[in-house]
């Protein structure tokens, strides 16, 4: 999701970017631009003395301006703080007894993980992601379920079965998981 918006984001912003700076080129080098453009020629402004003034009497000028700033401080800061979250954890570092370790590839561990509990009974797909640490892992998993599936039972079969091999494989001491269920949609079934 976080790709998705930053591709988009900076594709509006290079866009909006281009084209102004096109403009204000064309403008500047005395090429005739659209007339609703407010950058005219060579000496023109883009806002004038009088377009600078014409709000600043009115009761709602200011708190409109300090909402808008507030606003995109906020989503520049919920942005920046995305682009620095990892969203998945490269690799598990595995403890043995002698000091020394190996190293676990993450996606590797997701995998085994999502195999295998695809395989219990009523689960259609699932989903496995690490987060954390590379010393101490969290899982976040989603399970679609199948309409027989009870979500208590598949969900204590997947933290006996699943989860616990994995914590155990990976000589890791707690592998704490956040589960989300789903259910598949299916169509009601005809009553004769």
């Amino acid at each position: 999701m976080v790709r998705l918006v930053n591709r988009v984001l900076l594709a509006l912003i290079g866009l909006i970017l281009l084209c102004a700076g096109g403009m204000v080129l064309a403008a500047g080098t005395g090429l005739p631009v659209p007339s609703w453009w407010p950058y005219a020629g060579p000496r023109g402004v883009l806002l004038s003395r009088a377009d600078r003034m014409r709000y600043r009497g009115d009761d709602w000028w200011w708190p409109a301006v300090i909402a808008v700033l507030a606003v995109l401080v906020v989503l520049t800061l919920w942005w920046l703080l995305a682009q620095l979250r990892r969203a998945r954890l490269p690799e598990v570092l595995i403890r043995d007894g002698d000091g020394e370790g190996a190293v676990l590839r993450g996606r590797a561990l997701e995998n085994v993980v999502a195999d295998d509990a695809e395989s219990l009974d009523g689960v259609a797909r699932a989903a496995v992601r690490l987060t954390g640490r590379r010393t101490s892992p969290s899982a976040r998993v989603h399970l679609l379920l199948e309409p027989h599936a009870g979500p208590g039972e598949t969900l204590r079969r997947l933290s006996d079965g699943s989860l616990a091999h994995a914590r155990s494989s990976a000589g890791l001491a707690s592998l704490p998981a956040e589960v989300r269920l789903g259910a598949v949609k299916h169509r009601a079934e005809r009553v004769s």
